[in-house]
């Protein structure tokens, strides 16, 4: 079974796992500020979940293509920055996740990663 690394933590999923309820079932904190309560809940259209990701996750959804191309992901370049949306991520294998800074995480600073502190 895949391993994800996120905020310092190492979560188990099987093959094709949700990567935004895998995060969110281990307690990671996938939402920065009050984005936590006024989420999409996994319908792909608010953009509050957007992450980097290395390792192998399934390709774009036209979903995330569709939010990225958006504003505020569109102004600060998400989509080129690598940004992925976890809502819309199946985990395909071991991956490292990283979450950055700004209300729909488009910010370039980090606010956790898959390393372990």
């Amino acid at each position: 079974m895949p391993i994800v690394q996120a905020q310092g933590k190492s979560i188990e999923c099987p093959t094709g796992a949700n990567l935004r309820q895998a995060l969110l079932k281990h307690g990671v904190d996938l939402y920065n500020d009050r984005a936590n309560i006024i989420n999409c809940h996994s319908l792909g259209t608010c953009g509050t979940c957007a992450v980097a990701i290395a390792g192998p996750v399934s390709p774009l959804t036209w979903k995330e293509k569709g939010r990225l191309a958006l504003h505020p992901h569109s102004l600060v370049g998400s989509r080129e920055k690598g940004r992925r949306l976890a809502c819309q991520v199946k985990v395909l294998g071991d991956i490292q996740v990283t979450k950055y800074d700004r209300f729909w995480g488009q910010g370039d600073a980090i606010v956790w990663s898959g390393s372990k502190t």
